[in-house]
């Protein structure tokens, strides 16, 4: 349990700053992560995929990965890196919140003279501090492979990798959110599993195909620049793929964000999920 309660300074009591107490909280709450069971199993679970990948592309030299250093990267990291960011969010984030209430952790903190911002601000660093450290493995070791086949790292990748962790930044964001509507750990956690590895991904398909209307609100959308700058030329904003002989079966519409577009919905998502997440924790009841 983190211990934020006033402190002797010169003879008095005083009550640590918002700073210190946000410093106090990612300390404590790090630690708890690194030394926890979930960190070992999605670090765990980063190394597997990277064996696997190292494995197949070693031994069955697939065309598709090693005809440039472009599709090497997008094959390995455009496929994969989104997947390894939503497992560290749903890991780190799905019950940051709602453990306090399910856990009954928040009962002997929030009585105390803390800040919920404070709690919130520091918990969500260490979720991203420890979601990093697992991407930053997963791209060491993407680099290791790309360097065995290529002699060179095509700066579209360090653009990609810069734009995964703006969506780490989105769906940490996105799972505190959900952390702080639900006091049920197992809700939270599941719902952000469900929106992020199915839901958004049907809701994208049927948009564009039924509707014929750009999923710009919708988060995943967004994340496609991640694998997209990997690709040149860069994919266009519209493509139709006709199908049926002589192309007069179903058309296919797929929609592709620009990266200034990516970044404003990821940036939007990051910003106003936060957000509602601190204003639900700081308004929710300790009952």
């Amino acid at each position: 349990m983190i211990n934020l309660n006033e402190t002797k300074v010169a003879g008095r009591s005083q009550v640590p700053g918002s700073l210190t107490q946000v410093g106090i909280t990612v300390k404590y709450t790090l630690l708890d992560y690194v030394r926890s069971r979930r960190f070992f199993i999605l670090l765990t679970i980063a190394l597997l995929i990277s064996a696997i990948l190292t494995f197949v592309v070693g031994y069955y030299r697939p065309e598709s990965f090693l005809a440039s250093d472009l599709s090497f990267y997008s094959g390995w990291w455009g496929n994969i890196a989104t997947y390894v960011i939503v497992l560290s969010g749903i890991f780190f984030g799905g019950d940051a919140i709602s453990g306090e209430f399910q856990n009954k952790t928040g009962y002997f903190g929030i009585p105390n003279p803390i800040r919920r911002s404070s709690i919130y601000i520091g918990k969500w660093l260490s979720a991203l501090i420890a979601s990093t450290i697992i991407l930053g493995v997963f791209t060491a070791i993407t680099i290791g492979n790309g360097l065995y086949y290529f002699s060179t790292v095509p700066s579209e990748f360090g653009l990609s990798v810069l734009f995964a962790w703006f969506y780490l930044m989105a769906v940490l964001g996105f799972t505190f959110f959900f952390s702080s509507l639900f006091k049920s750990s197992s809700m939270s956690i599941l719902v952000t599993a469900i929106l992020f590895l199915f839901a958004f991904n049907i809701i994208q398909l049927f948009v564009a195909n039924l509707a014929q209307i750009e999923p710009w609100f919708i988060l995943t959308y967004g994340a496609q620049i991640i694998g997209n700058i990997l690709t040149v030329p860069y994919p266009p904003p519209t493509s139709v793929t006709h199908f049926g002989q002589g192309g007069n079966g179903p058309t296919f519409t797929s929609f592709n964000a620009t990266v200034s577009e990516g970044l404003a919905i990821m940036g939007l998502y990051f910003i106003i999920t936060t957000v509602l997440g601190l204003i639900l924790f700081e308004r929710k009841e300790f009952t």
